[in-house]
């Protein structure tokens, strides 16, 4: 399995908008390495006739029955809204550059 490279470091970082010195890029390579070792010995392993898994144990979702039932009037929810438009809430958007 190829090594992680210090450019491959420095590439997820940028993606990830990190700013790490050469010290820790180069800690951070050894420790993906070393990862990536570990999925190389998993490789390895003999899988055959072993059942695919989602969960280490037994999962099952318990649902609600689905219930069709008016909804609350529109007055009624926009009323405890201090800042509302013709039925809709007012809602303010800030975005940082």
């Amino acid at each position: 399995m190829p090594e992680v490279t210090k450019d491959e470091v420095r590439h997820v970082c940028k993606l990830a908008r990190l700013d790490l010195s050469e010290d820790e890029i180069e800690r951070v390579q050894g420790e993906l390495n070393r990862i990536m070792g570990h999925f190389q010995e998993l490789q390895a392993l003999d899988t055959e006739g072993v059942p695919i898994t989602s969960h280490a144990i037994p999962m099952s979702n318990v649902y609600r029955e689905d219930i069709t039932r008016e909804s609350l009037p529109v007055e009624k929810v926009v009323a405890k809204r201090p800042d509302s438009v013709e039925g809709f809430f007012r809602t303010a958007l800030f975005m940082e550059e």
